[in-house]
């Protein structure tokens, strides 16, 4: 079954910004706000990313915006590109899915029992080890190389790019 696009409200704010506004469901806490340019937001509505941002825009204690950057595109949950801020004084959560869960990008949520004032002592220590001990970013020496050129390419044709390379397939 193919998927339907987003044929909710979209408010020009300015020139890079669209609001989805909270009148859209009634179970809108807040206002969606997107930023891209009128290319970028024209590819968005053949998505599901806008009702994503939306079904964010409805988490308990959501504080002013759920907010999309111009990468934006249907995810597990939230949109790949989502932003949220809550306050758990007013029901707030922090969503797995805000975090990357839904495509394994190297995010985490992490539950401990330590508590900020026994660590804030040994703070730096622990941000160094973690620095050390989890991967992050390819770095100067990373298997994959680009040239500026074609990480330029890349960002504008994405998976056909990589698959052009030998990089990426279409199996999971």
């Amino acid at each position: 079954m193919a998927r339907k696009g987003f044929e909710g409200p979209l408010e020009r704010v300015n020139d890079y910004c669209w609001r989805i506004p909270r009148s859209y469901r009634s179970d809108m806490r807040v206002d969606g706000l997107i930023y891209a340019s009128d290319e970028l937001i024209q590819q968005m509505k053949n998505d599901q990313a806008p009702d994503q941002v939306a079904n964010v825009a409805t988490l308990p204690g959501i504080q002013l915006a759920s907010l999309a950057m111009p990468d934006i595109h249907w995810g597990y949950g939230f949109t790949i590109g989502g932003v949220c801020a809550t306050d758990p004084l007013e029901g707030g959560v922090i969503s797995p899915g805000g975090v990357g869960y839904d495509i394994n990008c190297g995010v985490r949520l992490l539950r401990s029992n330590l508590f900020y004032q026994d660590v804030k002592p040994h703070m730096e220590r622990l941000v160094d080890g973690l620095f050390r001990s989890v991967p992050a970013g390819t770095g100067r020496k990373g298997k994959y190389r680009f040239s500026e050129p074609e990480l330029r390419q890349l960002m504008g044709e994405g998976v056909p790019f990589l698959k052009g390379r030998g990089l990426a397939t279409d199996e999971y």
